[in-house]
């Protein structure tokens, strides 16, 4: 059968837009440039292409005829779930199907006495968290997208956010999980069993695969006690090497620890100018410390104890629900600041927490090194070493500042990709990162579960093969 053009310059055969409505109806099936337009741009708005569909699966046997549909015709494909992703790796780049996971949203309900639930690929982390509460469990992590951001995605990513500290990422949180192959066969450990030693453990596997392995539909994941009671303090401080040393106290005298979060002077001007908010001490500090402190009783008086230990040149303290949103806004609004002023260059990594203080006085050098008129915000989550670097002033296809943070994080014994995957923004650095052998173990792991890389091409690994063009 001919091809039939497609906007853009794309050509598909109609036989795979047949199939593919055969699979999940023609509504889900989007060609139209308008309705495929916010399916093929990231959050960043660096990363951008044309898809060759959109295809909007709504079960799991769905997901699979996509699949075994884009098989059949070589066709490549993009998984993607919320799209609140930094590096590119939700989005098509060369003329890919785009498979939307947002329609698995079906939420199981709660196993109390095994503290866990079942959900769909496609439940926000916020429906995620009121289904948990309702039943008076938490989930073990949050971030600040979390009325965008996908459960299938984080796992796919494996997202850590701000409770890593007392929890871990995503790959922590998983019991069990149900993906479909790239040849359309699905593979499923549900309800799945904290004691299971049956052989390769694929749930863990699957997390921080970014799509290139599986296509991730469900996932049982283990809940944790809903902590009513909380406290949360700020601290303005004179360096990071003091808000490190401060960090290192609370970890040690606070047991209920639940969030340490690490920002600066340049941040929280950029968040007051944006967003109205109100400086939270009459001096400017350097550098700022906020940390959270939750537990089944009020743990006020533990925090203001531990802060009596700590040198700091100012302090605030909150324990109701509106002083403690204050407080937070000061940091999580720190994207929207940043977006306001322009495509930023986001660049999430980490490195062990004793050279923090280290890279950040070096980041900001080899960025004004690199480009002498950009702009550098950092923020970012104290207890585990990661740092959120984002530069501001430069085009988006301008990598010469990106390669000189990544390189400074390698060189400091760090990890290019902390939070938000290596996609196809850091594919180039990875083996720097992990080393030659390492690659090539993943290389075969994605081989034998994806001989003819059709899933998420470019993603981790760079793509080298030409462009689906008409």
């Amino acid at each position: 059968m001919p091809p039939r053009g497609l906007e853009g310059g794309y050509a598909a055969d109609v036989t795979l837009l047949d199939m593919l409505t055969a699979a999940v109806g023609g509504q889900h099936v989007l060609t139209d440039p308008g309705m495929r337009a916010s399916y093929e741009i990231d959050w960043t708005r660096r990363f951008e292409g044309r898809a060759l569909a959109v295809v909007r699966p709504g079960s799991t046997e769905e997901v699979a005829g996509v699949l075994l549909a884009c098989a059949e015709a070589g066709a490549r494909v993009v998984p993607q779930g919320g799209n609140t992703g930094l590096v590119g790796g939700g989005v098509p780049r060369r003329g890919e199907v785009v498979v939307s996971l947002t329609r698995l949203a079906d939420v199981g309900p709660v196993d109390g006495a095994a503290g866990e639930v079942t959900v769909g690929a496609g439940v926000t982390l916020g429906v995620l968290q009121a289904q948990a509460r309702r039943a008076g469990y938490a989930f073990g992590v949050d971030l600040g997208a979390r009325d965008s951001a996908t459960i299938g995605g984080m796992i796919a990513t494996n997202a850590g956010g701000i409770n890593a500290l007392r929890y871990g990422p995503m790959r922590a949180q998983l019991v069990g999980t149900e993906a479909v192959l790239a040849d359309g066969s699905t593979i499923a450990r549900l309800p799945g069993l904290p004691k299971d030693n049956t052989g390769y453990h694929l749930p863990s596997l699957l997390a921080g695969s970014e799509g290139t392995l599986a296509v991730i539909t469900r996932a049982r994941v283990r809940l944790v006690p809903l902590l009513a009671h909380r406290a949360v303090a700020l601290l303005g401080l004179q360096s990071t090497d003091a808000a490190a040393s401060a960090m290192a106290s609370l970890r040690r005298d606070l047991p209920a620890l639940h969030a340490a979060e690490l920002f600066y002077e340049g941040g929280l001007s950029l968040v007051l100018r944006h967003t109205g908010l109100e400086r939270p001490f009459r001096a400017e500090h350097p550098a700022y410390l906020l940390v959270e402190v939750a537990d089944s009783t009020n743990p006020t008086d533990a925090l203001v104890a531990a802060l009596a230990e700590i040198d700091a040149p100012d302090a605030v303290v909150a324990s109701d629900p509106n002083g403690r949103h204050r407080l937070w806004q000061l940091r999580e609004r720190h994207t929207e600041a940043i977006n306001a002023e322009g495509i930023p260059h986001k660049l999430d990594v980490a490195v062990p927490v004793a050279r923090l203080a280290e890279f950040e006085r070096r980041v900001r050098s080899v960025v004004s090194d690199a480009a002498e008129d950009a702009r550098t915000i950092l923020y970012g989550h104290i207890a585990d070493g990661n740092m959120h670097v984002n530069v501001l002033g430069l085009a988006p296809d301008d990598e010469t500042v990106d390669e000189a943070v990544l390189r400074l994080a390698i060189e400091l014994e760090g990890s290019i990709a902390a939070e938000h995957g290596i996609g196809v923004a850091k594919a180039r650095w990875l083996e720097a990162d992990r080393g030659a052998a390492d690659v090539a173990a993943m290389r075969a792991i994605k081989r034998a579960l994806d001989p003819d890389g059709i899933l998420n091409p470019g993603v981790i690994f760079p793509d080298d093969r030409p462009a689906l063009t008409g």
